[in-house]
């Protein structure tokens, strides 16, 4: 992989005007690079980070008929739910993220917890407890500051569910019915206060909303903060729950969602000739970063590092990518000068690639003109094959792939890709259909895109 040593004049590449472009590695010597330590999901392919990624290489699918509410009536059917999740379960290993003089942590959430917050908050708190846990920097908090840690986990649509049941609470039985805990239900960043308060984070704290590239910003906004200084360890990552009959019945309205209802594990089939629309999902997917030589000092585990993070708008259209995915190739490109690596030096991009019949192959255009010189040698997929769209949490299971595949050395597939998109086809793209691929990843692209014009891409490479 190249590395290239730069002077610390090097000009920042000319990307367009609405390419913004943040560097997770300063070319000073002295500049802070950032790693990932933990990692924690819940998701329709599982209930923890190791559960999601062993479906996501073994190809299953975590798609199913709605069971949420009955969706008799809409044209959509199914979603990718959270099945038999516990916000109140017990942690494998009990926590005192407040040292030895606090109080043990034996379980992320309360029973009165659960009825305290929504359901997002449920998901990413599990998440959260879950790659904090993982990092192991349970075992040092005595020598890390609760003031240098913080919190930057992103949510879409925030309280859904909550606002749809106490609205009709609020019709039934007037105002006297409506809950005090509602506005904690519902508010967005309840998600990172909560977190912060359960795990004593008292570094920055804060909340995305970015559409489906919520979670990609996020990681990409807590590395800066690392880089500049801000904060030694960020929690970040995404989170959402709105399988809801307004979310779904909404998305159906605009012919967005996929309606085949018969095979729901088969109805997310980015890249194929019969691709309907995307399936709609819940979950989370968090991230520990921490600087380099932090995580080193402790003999930390590090997953990749986080080696870029670009951002752009496409300024074209609020819910379709602009024409060969301009913008999105723009933030692809900001990310990999920011992370000092040309397009040869990726092995994998795990793509956006919803299952709709026009973002895929917009997308997958843009891949290939940044990636020309690569194709060859390149892996591209679309795990949102297996896991449905998380929204607000798409852009940190995105990169979740990315830095698992470096890892663990294996690349997962899409499946369902049973007959190539002729457009797709002729890009000359390896779509990594059906079945995962055991090869060497020395860096990986992530992107996501969202409502609005908005779009992330996140560099992860070995360290």
């Amino acid at each position: 992989m190249s590395k290239q040593s730069l002077p610390n004049d090097f000009p920042v590449p000319v990307l367009g005007p609405n390419a913004l472009i943040v560097s997770m590695q300063n070319p000073s010597p002295s500049s802070r690079r950032v790693v990932v330590t933990g990692i924690g999901a819940v998701t329709p392919c599982g209930n923890t980070a190791a559960e999601t990624w062993n479906s996501l290489i073994a190809g299953r699918s975590g798609i199913g008929r709605i069971t949420r509410f009955d969706p008799t009536g809409c044209t959509a059917q199914i979603a990718g739910e959270v099945r038999n999740f516990d916000p109140a379960r017990a942690l494998p290993v009990p926590l005192r993220p407040r040292g030895e003089s606090g109080d043990l942590l034996a379980q992320a959430l309360t029973g009165k917890d659960v009825k305290k917050f929504g359901r997002f908050t449920h998901l990413g708190v599990g998440a959260a407890v879950e790659a904090y846990a993982d990092s192991g920097l349970d075992a040092h908090r005595a020598s890390v500051s609760a003031e240098r840690m913080g919190v930057n986990l992103g949510v879409g649509l925030g309280g859904l569910p909550e606002m749809e049941a106490m609205h009709d609470t609020w019709k039934a039985g007037g105002f006297r019915k409506i809950s005090p805990f509602f506005i904690i239900q519902i508010a967005p960043n309840l998600l990172a206060g909560q977190v912060s308060l359960v795990l004593d984070f008292r570094g920055a704290n804060m909340s995305v909303a970015s559409a489906c590239a919520t979670s990609g910003h996020a990681l990409g906004e807590a590395a800066a903060a690392i880089v500049r200084n801000d904060a030694d360890v960020m929690l970040a990552g995404g989170a959402e729950s709105t399988v809801t009959p307004l979310a779904i019945g909404a998305f159906a309205q605009m012919r967005a969602l996929s309606t085949r209802n018969d095979a729901p594990e088969r109805a997310s089939r980015p890249y194929d000739r019969d691709r309907d629309g995307f399936v709609l999902s819940e979950g989370s997917v968090v991230f520990v970063l921490e600087e380099l030589e932090h995580a080193r000092k402790r003999g930390a585990r590090i997953y990749a590092e986080l080696r870029g993070y670009g951002a752009s708008a496409d300024a074209f259209h609020l819910s379709s990518l602009a024409p060969g995915a301009e913008g999105s190739a723009r933030s692809m490109r900001a990310a990999l000068a920011r992370a000092q690596l040309t397009p040869g030096d990726i092995d994998y991009v795990s793509a956006h690639a919803t299952s709709t019949p026009g973002g895929d192959g917009e997308e997958a255009a843009a891949i290939a003109t940044v990636f020309a010189v690569n194709k060859a040698n390149l892996n591209v997929s679309g795990v949102k094959s297996m896991t449905g769209h998380l929204l607000g949490a798409a852009g940190a299971m995105g990169a979740f792939a990315a830095v698992l595949a470096i890892h663990h050395g294996v690349v997962p597939p899409t499946i369902n890709l049973d007959n190539l998109d002729p457009a797709c086809a002729d890009l000359g793209l390896n779509f990594t259909p059906n079945t995962a691929v055991q090869r060497s990843v020395r860096a990986a692209l992530a992107n996501s895109f969202g409502f609005g014009g908005t779009n992330a891409s996140i560099v992860v490479a070995r360290v």
